[in-house]
C-alpha cells in the first residue's frame, strides 16, 4: 500500500511485462490522471531523456519506500505504524511544507494501511487526540509532534 501524490506513477508493472495486476489504486481526494499507454510509455521513456530521468528517480525513491514499509510492517507497532501513515498522507518531510491537514479517510482505510483493525486504529486516534497529535477541525490536522511517536524506541 502507498500514499501517492503530485506527479507520481502507477501501473509501471506492465512495462516489465508483468501479466496481471498486483495492485489497485483508490483516490482518497479529488484527482487528475493521466494515462499512458505501454508502447506510448516506452516510446517515450526512450526519446524523452528527462522523462526517463525522472521516471528512474521516481522509481528508486519508490523502492526505497517499498522496503521501508515493509521494515515498518515486520518490526512496528500498530500505534508507529498508524503514526507513519498519518505523517505520510499529511505529507510530512516532502520539499514543500506539510499539508497538515489528511485527506478525507475512513478509519477502516486506515486500518486497512497498516494491516489492523478499525477498533485499534480508533484507540490510537483517540490517544493521539489526547495527547495533542491530531486535531478534528473541519478535518484531520496532525501535528509534527506526531513524529516523536515514530521516533520513540
Amino acid at each position: 500500500m502507498a500514499v501517492l501524490g503530485p506527479g507520481d506513477f502507477f501501473g509501471e508493472g506492465c512495462l516489465t511485462g508483468q501479466a496481471i495486476r498486483i495492485g489497485t489504486a483508490t483516490a482518497i481526494a479529488p484527482s487528475t490522471l493521466l494515462v499512458i499507454e505501454k508502447n506510448q510509455m516506452t516510446r517515450v521513456l526512450h526519446e524523452e531523456h528527462e522523462l526517463s530521468d525522472r521516471f528512474i528517480s521516481y522509481m528508486l525513491s519508490r523502492n526505497i519506500r517499498v522496503e521501508a514499509d515493509l521494515v515498518d510492517q515486520l518490526f512496528n507497532s500498530t500505534e508507529k505504524r498508524l503514526a507513519r501513515t498519518l505523517l505520510l498522507l499529511a505529507r510530512y518531510g516532502k520539499e514543500n511544507q506539510p499539508e497538515k491537514v489528511v485527506p478525507k479517510v475512513s478509519q477502516e482505510v486506515l486500518a486497512e494501511m497498516i494491516g489492523t483493525t478499525r477498533s485499534r486504529v480508533n484507540l490510537f486516534m483517540n490517544k493521539f487526540k489526547k495527547m495533542g497529535f491530531i486535531k478534528y477541525n473541519g478535518g484531520l490536522h496532525i501535528d509534527s509532534s506526531l513524529l516523536s511517536v515514530v521516533l520513540h524506541d
